[in-house]
């Protein structure tokens, strides 16, 4: 026989027994489908029975359950049977030759106060509990030849809640940071301007802020999106171990520190997230209340740091007193006036003080004119440093000291 009669032959053979396998598949899809359909009758019978074992090995295995009020752990219920009842009818439309989404609508069961009490991991924790439930009783509940399809529906059913639960506080977390932002913005916004009421400690407690103490820095904001740059400075904040606010305003960076032992030492650490030029620390204050105090000086220092090139980085805003009330900053003017011309005023100090600066800081310059030993001069520029805390001899502190007595000179000169 030629090879093309054998293929002739062999293939009408094979058309001939094709029938007897095509008719298995359809068989089996109907014995699968009853056996569906058997268990789907089993599995509403026992959704009341599944429940209560499901909340019995859930007040079993898990601590955070029973720490639950009497009320919330009802709920907590209630969404388990709901959970149960989904399973149920998922079940059902699983073998209709689509593969049906699995619902979590009965997250909703619960209120509001119970969804921000339990994380996802607890959520996780009651899906594995129901399951743990409904795989121990699968001889039970499962009509014969349908113990298979309901272990393997387990499994898909379970896989498929997790990622949608996940997706679902994915979401949420999504919309409370985005609202956390917005809260975070008014906050630095309120305290730039000034504007601390009870709008402030509304908004801080809704973000959870309770640090002390406080302080403000205020620096060039670096290239990049603003969303960004506040990113990396809460992943900074976190690693060393720091509660912080912050906001992009143009061209300012403004950052809201709380807890440091030291504000110097967070400036530091938060100097590599500004961008180039000058950030100016702003004096410590003990809560978000009083941190406007602390916005307007570091602000103040920013806009007047350009007087001190040579300032360090970070730089302290009280070190840059005079060169922000020569700026025109009215806190700084009185500060100096305060801290330098009062405490001198109406005392030898005052006149020897304003003599040794004038004659350039030349100490046997000072006591000639002013008719006294050297060593009373010194006496007395040791004296000032006492009071004051800048010290004459010093250059910057001379600065200092030179502005503090024209400001305290001019506010007691009479207006013509």
């Amino acid at each position: 026989m030629s090879w093309q009669s054998r293929s002739v032959t062999e293939a009408s053979e094979r058309r001939s027994v094709r029938p007897a396998y095509d008719s298995r598949p359809a068989e089996d899809a109907e014995n699968g489908d009853r056996a569906r359909a058997d268990t789907t009758r089993r599995l509403e019978r026992a959704m009341g029975t599944l429940g209560t074992a499901a909340m019995a090995r859930m007040d079993e295995r898990l601590p955070w359950f029973r720490a639950l009020s009497a009320e919330d752990r009802s709920w907590v219920g209630l969404v388990a049977q709901a959970g149960i009842a989904a399973f149920v009818e998922w079940f059902q439309h699983a073998g209709e030759g689509r593969r049906p989404t699995p619902s979590i609508e009965f997250f909703g069961t619960a209120p509001r106060e119970l969804k921000r009490s339990i994380s996802l991991q607890q959520t996780v924790d009651i899906v594995r509990v129901v399951v743990e439930v409904v795989e121990a009783q699968v001889d039970d509940l499962a009509a014969p030849g349908g113990g298979g399809l309901l272990e393997q529906a387990m499994l898909r059913y379970t896989r498929d809640v997790a990622f949608a639960a996940a997706q679902v506080y994915a979401r949420e977390a999504e919309v409370r940071g985005a609202w956390d932002a917005r809260l975070e913005a008014l906050i630095v916004d309120a305290l730039v301007r000034g504007e601390v009421d009870d709008g402030l400690h509304s908004w801080a407690a809704a973000l959870g802020w309770t640090s002390s103490p406080v302080v403000v820095l205020a620096g060039c904001t670096p290239p990049g999106k603003p969303e960004s740059i506040i990113d990396g400075l809460r992943d900074k904040g976190r690693r060393s171990g720091l509660d912080l606010l912050a906001g992009v305003q143009g061209d300012r960076l403004i950052v809201i520190v709380g807890g440091a032992e030291s504000a110097a030492a967070a400036a530091r650490q938060m100097a590599p997230r500004f961008g180039t030029g000058p950030i100016v620390i702003g004096p410590e204050v003990p809560d978000l209340h009083t941190a406007a105090r602390s916005a307007r000086a570091a602000l103040a220092g920013l806009r007047a740091a350009g007087g001190w090139p040579d300032a360090p980085r970070p730089v302290n805003a009280d070190e840059l007193l005079a060169e922000r009330a020569i700026d025109g900053d009215t806190d700084a003017r009185d500060q100096l006036i305060e801290n330098v011309y009062i405490p001198l005023a109406g005392t030898p100090l005052l006149d020897t003080l304003a003599t040794y600066l004038e004659q350039g800081t030349s100490l046997e310059a000072t006591a000639r004119l002013l008719f006294v030993h050297p060593n009373t001069v010194r006496y007395r520029l040791k004296k000032i440093t006492e009071l004051t805390g800048y010290q004459p001899t010093e250059g910057r502190s001379a600065f200092t000291l030179q502005v503090g007595l024209i400001l305290g000179r001019l506010t007691e000169t009479p207006v013509t």
